[in-house]
């Protein structure tokens, strides 16, 4: 995952900010006791927004604590931690570790080798824990990875890929919620595969790395296509996601959903214009 599901700062309370920072620690401490230091800098904010929907919808019960670590080393940090933050975790190492063996086959990335070699044996009780989603995930990487060496041109196939990997992640259970939570999770999956293909189109052409917006990225009109497809992305992620019946954390997962990701995709837009500039200048 790529970090671009994140909080709008500014526009949240302070005490929503502290519970958003408590499961983000709880997350990463969850990851640091069960994968070691290999396991938690693997933390993403967008798995903690996993973590945070799911813990609002099935409320499981959640142990409250404090912690410190080495970026706040002296203040204890309140932690939150519960079922939800378990799987994250581990969806979180299943993830990197399939994306790094990706990444070492298709680009021959050292790091990715050596992440991977170091994650191998935590990704194999993984895999016999959740022997489907293992597979599916496998699977649908590698699908994405084969349409990138052919240099697939239809984006809406490439961002449904990775949509239902997001999918997959999202459907913690099988029951009455899992149908919402998978159409949600896919249209979140493209929206995050559209942003960060956005975010790398310039270094991945400089490259010589496949990009589906390779081919319009120097258009007049790009930034607005690409807005547009955002803006359907997310629009059809927030009308499943307000199918859920969530009272707790709605402040926090609206935040995200109707402000944060956006802050995202205009900081890009800005660098993006910036440069643009410095280049006629």
């Amino acid at each position: 995952m790529f970090g671009y599901v994140v909080l709008n700062k500014p526009e949240i309370k302070f005490k929503d900010f502290d519970l958003y920072r408590s499961f983000y620690c709880g997350l990463c401490r969850e990851l640091k006791e069960k994968y070691g230091i290999s396991g938690q800098i693997s933390l993403t904010y967008d798995m903690t927004f996993v973590v945070i929907l799911l813990s609002a919808l099935y409320e499981p019960p959640t142990k409250k604590g404090t912690t410190r670590c080495i970026i706040h080393p002296v203040q204890k940090q309140p932690v939150r931690k519960n079922a939800a933050t378990e799987y994250g975790a581990d969806m979180n190492v299943l993830l990197t570790y399939y994306k790094c063996r990706d990444d070492w086959d298709d680009e021959k990335k050292i790091s990715a080798l050596g992440y991977s070699k170091i994650l191998q044996g935590k990704n194999k009780k993984l895999s016999e824990r959740y022997p489907e989603k293992a597979e599916k995930i496998q699977r649908l990487l590698r699908e994405l990875a084969e349409m990138e060496k052919a240099g697939e041109k239809d984006i809406d196939r490439m961002s449904g890929c990775f949509g239902r990997i997001m999918e997959e992640i999202l459907a913690w259970k099988s029951d009455v919620w899992e149908t919402t939570l998978r159409k949600m999770g896919f249209y979140l999956g493209k929206f995050i595969y559209l942003l960060d293909a956005y975010d790398d189109v310039e270094e991945d052409v400089k490259n010589g790395n496949y990009n589906p917006f390779s081919g319009q990225y120097k258009m007049e009109t790009f930034d607005e296509q690409v807005r547009q497809l955002l803006i359907m992305m997310m629009a059809q992620t927030c009308r499943e996601f307000e199918k859920l019946p969530i009272i707790k954390y709605t402040d926090i997962l609206r935040n995200i959903l109707y402000s944060g990701v956006w802050c995202c995709f205009e900081t890009i837009r800005s660098r993006r214009k910036e440069s643009g500039e410095k280049k006629h200048d």
